[in-house]
């Protein structure tokens, strides 16, 4: 007879977390690395206690302050481990648990492991309806938590505790697969929570789940292979595929055999160091001149871990050369199959170590490598125009705001952003100096995402200096848990820039005929428009409220003599700086993105917008 333990379910939970574990190439990671939670009457009594009773050597736990934080938080983590470690965040029913939702999208779009335990109903229904509980009148089991169905990759709700064991294994199954990984929920009824159970012993024996390398199947490898030798303008897009498989050293060793040159996605961005010759910057309508001109003109696409977003593709009017063909390495079948593409479903280091030998003694066309070459310099000079500073006393635009961080991180250092004008800004100019030092969240662009996700890759890799970027707009979304990095005495750089309103939409509003409407931080005009002085808001002093060191820095000069003292710092710091907004220094968008404009409208300016938009959209196509 094998033995058991009696346990509450929210006690066996935590034990069976605290024993699973990752292994990829012999390297083994603790599967739920540690817990966030925000109490209330849905989790306080049984996942709350659970915690406290297991004690912070079994499952170390993290006091957020926002739900929807916390889940960006533990995001965080998980990319900076290339989705080999992940956290779970425990809420309360209500609230608590539909703010999960938008950390559940965002992580289940990147393809990112997070376990999300929100309470629930009394299973039981002994106290019905209780404090926050959705009533529905024709499905009495739905409640809030039915909103993460389908953001999440699994989801189960443990109505009794012997049904925790099949939900426990399934949710570490998906967590820990790269080709299903992303949001999973196991909803908690907080009646079940406390209940006790007698439960097998060997449910709470040390588990490895191993990541796998599936290689390519062999037929796979041999039409793309000939696809690749038959083409004379070949072109990768290197996609969070490629980091999360840490291929990089085979996309370099792959690059450097054969010639091909590598753009890259917002998520791919890194997978070769800049100054690599093949390495042609971001691809789509915020990448660079050289790799969007070689993308009109290339005959086979190689997209390596790419999902291939409207961004990358110019929503569908990139590509435009009439024979151009795709093959795409990704680990899942659903987004290899993407673009009617010839398919190599496999991990992408395994696929490219592949291809590399199966080509061997193949390169590019001397003239093709000349000619990206020419313009991989060509784009290096448009760079350093963006970066640089005439006058250290002025005012910096923001594109030599990242001109002085880019002097000041070393290669170790991460740079986190995801919304604004800035993701923009990166794409075109940053120099990715080591894999994981460019984080941009992108699949689901999240105001509010960069300073909990710098905390979740500070707790990922201690020792890393970690800078996140926003705009005023994204601050006011989501300062929060800047008290839990000083709580933890976590070592963040926030640059906070101050730009009155959010930028990046007042210009795509203007650009499709919105004339920039509602798009500003000012008072009121008398014509009812925002259109007055700017708001007297003092975002550094609200900063420095939660426990940051602030720097103010109203010249260059003074911005990279602050950002040298931040990253200096044991501290979580602040660096504030307001930009000049009116000296244009961004290089313009070089690729198209479709936001449709107003059919019909009686203002000149969106008459105007419709007219560029059918001039634009005419050139989209369908690749089959």
């Amino acid at each position: 007879m094998s033995s058991t333990t009696r346990l509450t379910v929210a006690q066996a939970l935590v034990r069976f977390l605290s024993v699973q574990y990752t292994e990829r190439d012999g390297v083994r990671h603790r599967l739920i690395a540690g817990t966030w939670g925000i109490f209330g009457h849905g989790n306080v009594a049984g996942i709350g206690q659970a915690l406290l009773e297991a004690g912070e050597d079994a499952m170390p736990f993290h006091q957020g302050r926002n739900e929807q934080a916390m889940v960006h938080a533990a995001v965080g983590h998980a990319r900076q481990l290339n989705r080999l470690s992940a956290q779970a965040v425990t809420t309360s029913i209500g609230p608590g648990a539909t703010n999960l939702v938008t950390g559940a999208a965002l992580a289940t779009i990147n393809r990112l492991p997070v376990l999300l335990l929100p309470g629930d109903y009394f299973a039981t229904r002994a106290a019905d309806p209780l404090l926050q509980q959705l009533e529905h009148p024709t499905e009495a089991d739905v409640s809030v938590n039915d909103t993460l169905r389908p953001v999440s990759r699994f989801f189960d709700r443990v109505h009794r505790p012997e049904a925790l064991i099949p939900a426990a294994l399934q949710a570490m199954r998906v967590l820990a697969d790269p080709a299903e990984t992303g949001a999973v929920t196991l909803a908690l009824p907080q009646d079940v929570q406390a209940e006790a159970y007698d439960w097998p012993t060997e449910f709470f024996a040390e588990r490895v789940w191993r990541v796998r390398r599936p290689a390519p199947d062999p037929v796979e490898l041999a039409e793309a292979t000939r696809a690749i030798l038959g083409a004379a303008r070949p072109l990768i897009v290197a996609g969070g595929g490629v980091h999360h498989s840490e291929a990089e050293e085979a996309l370099k060793a792959f690059a450097d055999a054969t010639g091909i040159p590598v753009t890259s996605t917002q998520a791919g961005k890194g997978s070769l160091r800049h100054d690599h010759p093949a390495e042609l910057g971001g691809i789509g309508h915020t990448g660079t001149a050289v790799a969007d001109d070689l993308a009109r003109t290339a005959d086979l696409v190689i997209g390596v871990g790419t999902r291939y977003s409207d961004f990358t593709t110019a929503s569908g009017t990139l590509f435009q050369n009439p024979d151009v063909r795709f093959l795409n390495l990704n680990i899942t079948s659903f987004d290899a199959h993407k673009l009617a593409a010839r398919t190599l479903v496999c991990d992408a280091r395994a696929g490219l170590e592949a291809l590399t030998s199966a080509l061997e003694g193949h390169r590019v066309n001397a003239a093709y490598a000349a000619e990206y070459g020419a313009g991989k310099e060509r784009w290096e000079r448009v760079v350093t125009r963006a970066f640089d500073a005439a006058d250290e006393n002025a005012v910096p635009t923001q594109t030599q705001l990242l001109g002085a961080l880019d002097a000041i991180v070393g290669d170790e250092d991460v740079v986190i952003n995801a919304a604004g004008s800035l993701p923009g800004d990166l794409h075109k100019l940053w120099r990715a100096r080591s894999p994981r030092q460019y984080h941009l969240e992108y699949g689901y662009s999240c105001m509010g995402y960069e300073i909990p996700a710098a905390i979740g890759v500070q707790q990922a890799t201690p020792d890393t200096p970690v800078w996140a970027l926003v705009g005023d707009g994204t601050y006011l979304m989501m300062p929060t848990e800047l008290v839990t990095a000083v709580q933890e005495g976590l070592p963040i750089n926030l640059v906070l820039i101050q730009n009155h309103g959010y930028a990046s939409i007042g210009g795509l509003s203007e650009s499709v005929g919105g004339e920039r409407f509602g798009t500003a931080y000012r008072y009121r005009a008398a014509d009812g428009t925002f259109s007055g002085a700017p708001l007297p808001v003092d975002l550094a002093a609200n900063a420095a409220s939660l426990g940051m060191d602030v720097l103010r820095a109203k010249t260059v000069r003074e911005l990279r003599e602050a950002l040298a003292t931040a990253r200096a710092s044991h501290r979580p710091t602040c660096v504030y700086v307001e930009t000049d907004t009116a000296t244009p220094t961004a290089p313009p968008a070089e690729a198209w993105w479709d936001v449709p404009v107003a059919e019909t409208a009686s203002r000149e300016a969106a008459v105007a917008a419709r007219t560029e938009y059918d001039r634009q959209a005419a050139a989209r196509r369908t690749h089959l």
